[in-house]
């Protein structure tokens, strides 16, 4: 996990560090599995998808977003720094593909049966990264 030395320690903690220890490694594994089920067949996502990596890339993303979100440091320890938007950059993102990835994410949601303090923090960080992630 990630620790801001410059966070003021008379601040509350970011919600989003409690993720992981409310719905942990299942929460994240439903999660994910339930989104790149929908990417397998959507018409905007799933071209930009390695359709013989889709196992790889569904991993790629668990491992982050339980990293990013309270657990354990996995994703980093096995690829370095996230730098979301480089390893994003050779992908056509518009704001099509983002609005549909952030569908795609709040129906996950849904399927993987989260609790409801969990979708209200998640929904602004995916819509959030989801932007940062737009290149044309």
């Amino acid at each position: 996990m990630a620790i801001n030395l410059m966070q003021d320690t008379n601040m509350p903690p970011d919600p989003e560090s409690n993720i992981y220890a409310t719905i942990g490694e299942d929460g994240f594994a439903r999660l994910v599995s339930a989104f790149y089920n929908g990417v397998k067949t959507d018409p905007i996502l799933s071209p930009m998808y390695p359709i013989d990596d889709l196992e790889g890339a569904e991993l790629r993303l668990r491992e982050f977003l339980i990293q990013r979100l309270g657990g354990p440091t996995r994703y980093s320890e096995a690829r370095g720094h996230p730098r979301l938007r480089m390893r994003h950059a050779p992908f056509p993102i518009d704001i099509h593909a983002r609005n549909r990835w952030v569908q795609l994410m709040e129906n996950a949601m849904v399927e993987a049966k989260l609790p409801a303090d969990v979708v209200v923090t998640l929904r602004p960080y995916f819509a959030n990264t989801a932007t940062f992630m737009m290149n044309r």
